[in-house]
């Protein structure tokens, strides 16, 4: 067994009720001050006994409530700042406002001018759209902060959040009001049955297995495989001189998304370009020979993962999911692991690379001590010499490895010293 490089953890959120009430969707900053923000929502059938606001869309048809929590003490201690009507947030600073962005049916946004200690109501960026993308990282370039979230592209009956939705590049100046639907742009975007309406790769054995309506298209028992798209995509940019993919002009974006494949460590790779007229447009990646680039190797990519660049080492550190035996056949799987073999949340890894190919392993962030005591879906921030990471985890009394009853805070202490 490997040393664990932040084996102690505390506990931000316990949910009250975890047969139906499941803690999602963490994301964390660091403020100027050194004061820790953590967002998280609540989901499940329970939420309807929360007091306090709730989505118009949810996990659930109840909705979920969105929560920030603030920590004066690096994270030892959090205490609850306020209750929103969204999901799938993520917490950022432009300027020196602090914004925590998440969508209910349209995109949503809050604002807090004192680092997270009180909060504007709710503004609306978006008008009778769907849109979704659990928390992911933020970007800045050019005066702009830079995100990824999914919009519906297609309402048709076989259209899946995966394959129906398309990952959109959006773009705000650090100096406007975020807040003001007007301060943002969008990249034009396509979803994967845009470009594959036959939902097969070939000679990439994608879909891995067939995905069929009804009761024959379980691979077991409650397990059933997703059919091929993206999700929950990480913006990054290229700038070493001597990378392929750099642009000198400091145009182009590069969108690394969490592919269902239904196979291991495959990210779906997308291209943004800005334009002079402020326009973004969304492509497949060439290669030197001009063919077409879909996916790239990466580790962990086939859960949500979270990829951040450290300006002192120049690299991407990249925090995910280890698989470990996707091939085990699913009518075979461990009772407590959930969904199909490639679905594993139990150990969160860390990575680091040079060019966002090349993936040297860190180390295991964190591991559960069963499968459904899940250790997932996390986000994190630079603290000094250290790396916040903030979990979608589970203990023993967790409903499902999916549907978790934690959100825990550890500390990767000197991470740099990894690489």
């Amino acid at each position: 067994m490997q040393n664990e490089l932040s084996p102690d953890f505390t506990v931000v959120v316990s949910s009250p009720s975890p047969g139906d009430t499941w803690c999602y969707s963490p994301g964390i900053c660091r403020c100027p001050d050194g004061a820790l923000i953590a967002t998280m929502d609540f989901g499940g059938p329970g939420v309807i006994r929360l007091d306090g606001p709730k989505s118009a869309r949810g996990d659930d048809k109840v909705g979920n409530q969105g929560r920030i929590y603030r920590s004066e003490n690096g994270g030892r201690t959090w205490h609850l700042q306020t209750l929103f009507p969204f999901y799938h947030a993520r917490p950022f600073y432009a300027g020196k406002t602090l914004y925590v962005l998440g969508h209910s049916f349209d995109l949503m946004i809050i604002r807090s001018d004192d680092d997270g200690k009180t909060w504007s109501a709710p503004a609306t960026l978006t008008h009778d759209e769907v849109w979704s993308q659990a928390p992911c990282n933020v970007h800045y370039a050019n005066g702009c902060v830079y995100l990824v979230m999914e919009k519906q592209l297609l309402f048709d009956a076989g259209s899946w959040r995966s394959n129906g939705f398309g990952s959109v590049l959006m773009r705000g100046r650090t100096d406007a009001d975020l807040t003001r639907p007007e301060a943002w742009r969008y990249a034009q975007s396509f979803s994967l049955r845009d470009i594959c309406p036959e939902q097969r790769i070939p000679f990439l054995g994608a879909p891995f297995f067939p995905v069929k309506d009804g009761p024959e298209g379980a691979l077991a028992p409650g397990r059933r495989p997703w059919p091929l798209g993206w999700l929950e995509s990480n913006v990054v940019q290229i700038t070493d001189p001597d990378h392929y993919w750099f642009d000198p002009a400091g145009r182009t974006f590069h969108l690394l998304a969490r592919a269902t494949t239904n196979t291991t460590n495959l990210a779906a790779l997308l291209k943004v370009v800005e334009h002079a007229d402020g326009s973004m447009t969304t492509h497949l990646q060439e290669t030197p020979c001009g063919e077409k680039m879909l996916y790239l190797p990466l580790p962990g990519g086939q859960m949500k993962f979270h990829i951040l660049h450290d300006d002192v080492t120049r690299l991407y550190w990249l925090l995910g999911t280890q698989a470990t035996d996707s091939m085990t056949r699913a009518d075979r799987l461990p009772s407590d692991r959930f969904n199909a073999p490639n679905d594993e949340r139990q150990r969160l890894q860390l990575h680091y690379s040079r060019n966002c190919v090349d993936w040297c392993f860190a180390g295991i962030v964190a591991t559960g001590a069963t499968q459904k005591q899940a250790r997932h879906y996390a986000s994190m921030a630079i603290d000094g010499d250290d790396l916040l990471v903030l979990s979608r985890s589970g203990d023993e009394r967790a409903a499902s490895a999916h549907n978790g009853n934690l959100i825990t805070f550890h500390r990767v202490r000197n991470f740099r010293s990894l690489a």
